[in-house]
C-alpha cells in the first residue's frame, strides 16, 4: 500500500543536498523539507520510491533552538519552492550548507574536508533583499509567482522578500501578464538600471503592462534569442573599478556583493604573476578575465571562452581597453584543445561552469595545457565533487576550499576550490 498522503512522526538528524533533512522510519530513509537537524517532527509523505520517501513537515513536535518564524508568508509546505531555509537562523543555514558541502565531497570524491565555515557576503545582513535576478512563472490567469517545490503549479505572490529592492520596485507581481509564460526581472546593484525579459506563450507578443518604474523590456524567443522591445538591452554594474554591461537575461552573480568577493577570492587562489598566461573558461561577461588581465599585466595574456554569443559580445565590449585579453566563442573543452601553444608555459585558470559542472574533458584539457593552479567556482557541490575527483586523477590536489553564502534563505551555496598541480 502506498504511503503517499500518510502522516508519520520521526526524528531528523542529517541533511542532504537540495534543502532536505534526513530521518528514518523503520529503517527507511525519509527526506524531509521544512525541518531542521535535531528536531522531532510530524510529516506528510509526498512521494514514495523503492528506496526512500519524501515528506513535508505538518507539525514540529520538538523544535530546534535555531528555528525561527519565516519572514515570508509564502515560505512553507505546499507554497513557494524558492526558499528552503527561511525557518532557520542565518547561522544555522550556513552550518547546514557547510555540512552539505562536506558530505558531498566525502561521498562523491572521497575528500575529507577540515572543518570550515560558509562565509557571509556583505550586502544582505538579514538574508533578505539580495536577489538582483528573479525569474517568475505566470499562471493561467496572468498572475506572476513562483513554482511550488517539485511542481509546475504556480504560487502567486504579492511580493518576494529576498528580491532586491530594484526588482521589487518593478511591480511584476502586482501587474497582469496575460499571454506571458515567464518573466525574468533584473536590477543592477550599483546603478539605476533595470530590465525585464518576457517569454510569451505563443508566437505573438501580447500587450504588456506598464511597469511601475523605468526599465528596459525584451522578448525571449525559443532557443534563447532576445529582441529589444524598449529601452537599453541590459544593465550596467560597477565592480573592481570597472563598468560592466550585462545583457538582460545574461549571467551575472545574483547577490550584490558576490561579484567583487569572488573576484578577490579567485585572485587570491591563483596568485597570477606578471607575464603569465591565464585562462577564463565560461567567462560570461568577462568578470574574472578582467581581474586576471590586470594581474598578469601587458606582458601577460588572458584567453577567455564562452559559448553564449551574446555574453561574448558583452565581454568583448567590457574588456575592449585590455589588449592582452582574447575572448572566443565556443565550447571550453574544444577551445582548450586548440590552445596547444600554451603547453610548457606557466598557466593559471579559473572556471565558473553552469550547474552541470565542467566534466572530465575540460579537466583533461587543463591538465594538457599544463595549468599550475586552478580556481573552480561552483554553485553545485555535487557536480563540484564529481569534477574534483577527475582533477585528482589528473594530478591536481585540492589545496583549499572556501564557501560563500551567496544565496541566503535557499539551499544554494557558492564554492571556490583552489587546486594546485602535484
Amino acid at each position: 500500500m502506498s504511503k503517499v498522503g500518510t502522516e508519520l512522526e520521526l526524528a531528523v538528524d542529517g541533511v542532504a543536498h537540495g534543502g532536505w533533512c534526513v530521518g528514518r522510519i523503520e529503517q527507511q530513509v525519509v527526506f524531509v523539507r521544512h525541518a531542521l537537524p535535531g528536531e522531532r517532527v510530524r510529516v506528510r509523505v509526498t512521494e514514495e520510491t523503492a528506496r526512500f520517501l519524501r515528506a513535508d513537515v505538518v507539525e514540529v513536535v520538538d523544535p530546534s533552538p535555531e528555528r525561527v518564524t519565516p519572514p515570508c508568508p509564502y515560505a512553507g509546505p505546499g507554497r513557494c519552492g524558492g526558499c528552503d531555509w527561511q525557518h532557520a537562523s542565518l547561522a544555522e543555514q550556513r552550518r547546514i550548507k557547510a555540512r552539505v558541502v562536506t558530505e558531498q565531497l566525502r561521498r562523491i570524491a572521497g575528500i575529507q574536508l577540515p572543518e570550515f565555515e560558509v562565509e557571509e557576503i556583505p550586502g544582505a545582513d538579514d538574508g533578505l533583499g539580495w536577489r538582483t535576478r528573479v525569474r517568475y512563472a505566470v499562471n493561467a490567469e496572468g498572475r506572476a509567482g513562483f513554482r511550488r517545490h517539485r511542481s509546475h503549479d504556480v504560487q502567486t505572490v504579492d511580493d518576494c522578500l529576498i528580491a532586491h529592492s530594484g526588482v521589487r520596485e518593478l511591480g511584476v507581481t502586482r501587474l497582469p501578464w496575460p499571454g506571458i509564460r515567464e518573466i525574468e526581472a533584473t536590477a543592477s546593484a550599483t546603478t539605476a538600471d533595470r530590465a525585464v525579459v518576457v517569454t510569451p506563450e505563443g508566437a505573438k507578443l501580447p500587450t504588456l503592462p506598464q511597469l511601475e518604474t523605468s526599465s528596459a523590456v525584451l522578448r525571449r524567443f525559443k532557443g534563447g534569442r532576445t529582441q529589444q522591445v524598449r529601452g537599453r538591452r541590459g544593465v550596467r554594474e560597477h565592480v573592481g573599478g570597472r563598468e560592466w554591461r550585462i545583457s538582460a537575461g545574461g549571467f551575472w552573480q545574483g547577490h550584490p556583493g558576490a561579484a567583487g568577493v569572488l573576484s578577490e577570492a579567485v585572485l587570491a587562489a591563483l596568485e597570477p604573476k606578471p607575464g603569465e598566461a591565464a585562462l577564463d573558461l565560461y567567462c560570461g561577461a568577462g568578470l574574472f578575465a578582467g581581474a586576471l588581465a590586470e594581474a598578469v599585466g601587458p606582458e601577460g595574456r588572458v584567453l577567455a571562452v564562452e559559448r553564449d554569443p551574446q555574453a561574448v559580445r558583452d565581454a568583448e565590449r567590457n574588456l575592449r581597453d585590455l589588449p592582452n585579453v582574447q575572448v572566443e566563442v565556443g565550447d571550453a573543452a574544444s577551445r582548450l584543445r586548440g590552445w596547444a601553444d600554451l603547453r610548457g608555459s606557466t598557466t593559471t585558470a579559473v572556471l565558473d561552469p553552469p550547474r552541470a559542472g565542467a566534466g572530465s574533458a575540460v579537466v583533461a584539457g587543463l591538465s594538457a595545457v599544463g595549468a599550475r593552479r586552478v580556481a573552480y567556482v561552483s554553485c553545485d557541490p555535487a557536480t563540484l565533487a564529481r569534477d574534483l575527483a577527475a582533477f585528482a586523477k589528473s594530478g591536481f590536489r585540492l589545496n583549499q576550499l572556501r564557501a560563500f553564502d551567496a544565496f541566503p534563505m535557499t539551499h544554494h551555496v557558492e564554492c571556490l576550490a583552489e587546486l594546485v598541480r602535484e
